[in-house]
């Protein structure tokens, strides 16, 4: 079964994918994003890669739904694409590793795909994400993100764009750009800084270390970035989760979530503006921040943890990592 199913509660759709339930463990000696001559789709190396995922949630030729739906309950065929993206051959290498122009490279493939995907207009938002880390329910160590091309808008980029919209509309100004101005002016919660980008803990943060990286020039999506902000995207990449990893001395896990403006829709390049989310699971060294009634059943988040003192751990955090090896390795 791989299928859309609305809920009318929330006015979003659900994915259901049960066949991705019972999709195998990965044997502990053989990974299949390892370039390998036995490896029937990665034979020779590479240095990043799109790869089909085996187990797709979302598929171009999608089955029938089941017939289930009635007149408040609707289905529609769980259509789109999902992709493996690919970071490195190396089996355990992770961002902080890698050299400033090998994440160049990465997000010239992100912008290859974002651009692809959006040629099919049935896909109406392109989600670039990476879940890292055994806590998140990553299996495979080796590096990868993932890109979801969906045939709807999904309901917190709904949500942000009804508010980016609003805001436009009573000050002539993009919600965004009004927010980096304030975090930058403040200063107190901004933690990396550079030509094009910032990193930063909003002010409103949810997660300990639930930073931001923003885009200082007014830009919607991948294809806007030019090349000097695309090498720049990756300089601040590399240093955010250095950061993160210099913490507590292990490779943090989080899940990083890039939030573009949709595909084939209205258009929104007065008022949406580029800007990446992490979500770290941890709220200390040894401790995890769970999401219990109050954040999952009603959406009332909890931060136990003032924005402008994590920053100056976040701050501490990245200076340890600047004056370590990989950081002299630019």
């Amino acid at each position: 079964m791989a299928e859309l199913r609305f809920n009318p509660l929330t006015k979003d759709w659900v994915m259901i994918a049960s066949h991705r339930q019972n999709r195998p463990q990965m044997p502990k000696d053989w990974c299949p994003f390892c370039p390998n001559p036995d490896n029937d789709k990665i034979k020779e190396t590479y240095d990043v890669m799109k790869y089909d995922n085996d187990f797709p949630a979302l598929s171009q030729n999608p089955p029938v739904p089941d017939d289930v739906a009635t007149g408040i309950y609707q289905t529609k065929p769980g259509y789109g694409k999902c992709e493996v993206i690919l970071y490195s051959p190396e089996h355990t290498t992770t961002l902080p590793e890698l050299e400033v122009s090998h994440i160049k490279k990465l997000v010239d493939l992100w912008q290859d795909r974002f651009t692809e995907l959006s040629k099919d207009e049935k896909i109406k938002y392109v989600f670039i994400f990476e879940n890292r880390g055994e806590v998140v329910g990553v299996t495979m160590p080796h590096p990868h993100g993932q890109i979801y091309g969906y045939s709807y808008i999904p309901k917190k980029i709904e949500l942000e764009l009804e508010s980016s919209k609003e805001h436009f509309e009573k000050t002539g100004n993009c919600l965004i750009c009004d927010m980096l101005k304030e975090e930058i002016n403040f200063k107190q919660r901004v933690i990396i800084e550079n030509e094009h980008f910032i990193t930063f803990l909003p002010f409103y943060s949810e997660y300990p270390y639930g930073v931001y990286i923003g885009a200082k020039r007014h830009m919607q999506n991948l294809a806007d970035f030019t090349e000097d902000e695309k090498a720049a995207l990756a300089d601040i990449l590399k240093k955010t989760v250095g950061m993160l990893d210099s913490l507590f001395d292990y490779k943090f896990p989080y899940m990083m979530c890039m939030h573009q403006s949709p595909v084939n829709s209205e258009d929104t390049s007065d008022y949406y503006h580029f800007h990446i989310e992490f979500f770290p699971p941890m709220r200390s060294k040894d401790k995890q921040k769970f999401n219990a009634s109050s954040e999952t059943g009603v959406w009332a988040h909890c931060n136990t943890t003032a924005p402008e003192v994590v920053s100056n751990e976040l701050r501490g955090a990245y200076d340890k990592f600047m004056n370590s090896d990989l950081a002299k390795n630019w």
